[in-house]
């Protein structure tokens, strides 16, 4: 085994770690105060390639690997947890699924323009009764002669607002036990009859855009359709899969922000005529901080690893999303004890990441379903 970055995975961390340092940590807490999308910090990211990195250079992508795009989502991550997870969802839930599932002419019109920085785009999955039971769709499109009519109304979605389109899931048919048939289909958002409306005041992630879409007899050509009809449930399955590594990815750059903090404050701080990072009780917390952090890392990095050799990683992928999110959570929230009172007013931004934190075991399959996940692939 060969636990080392490769030279090109060591080159996008530099690279990405100082493009994040410069121009995303000094905005992080006016980007959270204002919960204001950075547009211009997509548009630089877009510029740079990190959009692209891990699909084709034929696409307009890096060519890189998922481990090159993980260390991207988390070096983002660790200075904006908003920016982070707006750029996980732009790569592994706005083009993954057209670089896996769409068509030569979807990938050249739809992925294309995201992979080189030019558009942004939205997966449309999540709706008021339909979070963890994505079975439940109420969604429906139906084919009148060449195009779909697609009514429904879908939430939490993550981008919409800044997409030039969303891929709706919706129902297609009813098999023979009266269960949905889901399909995926790709929506421009400047069609007819949608609205994306913005106005959910967020917890946390707050720069992130969260939006609710709203179908009304929505008509997009059938050419439009994402790979085979009825499929879309197998599909977004497998989106999820790799959006979990990303969404683990985020989780260790927030863990390590917090123990950045955690440590520096500690060494400034001063009680009883010493650094408060010489009391035992310190050393503990942020000696279990740092164990965690690594621990989560490694996991994301091999379920990144088996997905690039393409081999199963569903599994790993919930082991990876499961453990680092709530190891996130718990190193914020230590960070928090640590920094004692400051560690409660928002200039010394570790409350921020504790808020942040808390989306990423909510987001792309709650904790709860993580631990289904990993006891079916068990066997249970």
């Amino acid at each position: 085994m060969d636990f080392d970055l490769t030279k090109e995975q060591k080159m996008i961390q530099r690279m990405v770690s100082d493009f994040a340092e410069k121009n995303i940590r000094p905005r992080a807490i006016d980007i959270d105060v204002n919960a204001a999308f950075p547009e211009d910090i997509f548009q630089d990211m877009g510029e740079l390639g990190l959009l692209g990195i891990p699909f084709p250079e034929s696409y307009g992508g890096s060519g890189g690997d998922t481990v090159s795009y993980a260390i991207a989502v988390e070096e983002i991550g660790r200075r904006c947890g908003s920016t982070g997870l707006s750029y996980a969802a732009a790569v592994s839930l706005g083009a993954s699924p057209i670089y896996y599932f769409g068509t030569e002419e979807q990938k050249q019109r739809f992925l294309k323009p995201i992979a080189e920085g030019r558009s942004l785009g939205a997966f449309g999955l999540t709706e008021p009764n339909a979070g963890s039971d994505s079975g439940g769709t109420k969604t429906t499109a139906k084919l009148d002669g060449d195009e779909y009519i697609i009514q429904g109304e879908k939430c939490f979605i993550t981008n919409a607002s800044f997409a030039d389109f969303i891929i709706v899931t919706a129902v297609t048919k009813k098999d023979a036990n009266n269960k949905n048939k889901i399909s995926a289909i790709i929506v421009p958002t400047d069609a007819e009859g949608l609205t994306v409306r913005s106005d959910y005041d967020k917890m946390g992630v707050r720069g992130s855009d969260t939006a609710e879409v709203i179908l009304d007899n929505v008509r997009v050509p059938k050419e439009n359709l994402l790979g085979t009809e009825h499929q879309g449930h197998q599909q977004f399955l497998k989106t999820l899969d790799g959006g979990r590594i990303s969404i683990a990815s985020l989780a260790v750059g927030i863990g390590q922000a917090a123990l950045d903090r955690s440590l520096q404050y500690a060494k400034d701080r001063k009680q009883f005529g010493k650094s408060i990072s010489s009391f035992q009780a310190i050393q503990f917390k942020l000696a279990d901080m740092a164990m965690e952090i690594e621990l989560a890392r490694n996991m994301v990095y091999k379920a990144a690893w088996l997905k690039d050799q393409n081999r199963s990683f569903s599994k790993e992928a919930a082991y990876a999303k499961l453990y680092a999110t709530e190891m996130a959570f718990r190193a914020a929230n230590q960070a928090i004890q640590i920094h004692g009172g400051y560690g409660y007013m928002r200039e010394y931004e570790v409350e921020r990441l504790l808020r942040d934190a808390k989306l990423l075991e909510i987001g792309e399959g709650t904790s709860e379903i993580q631990r289904l996940v990993i006891a079916r692939q068990l066997g249970c």
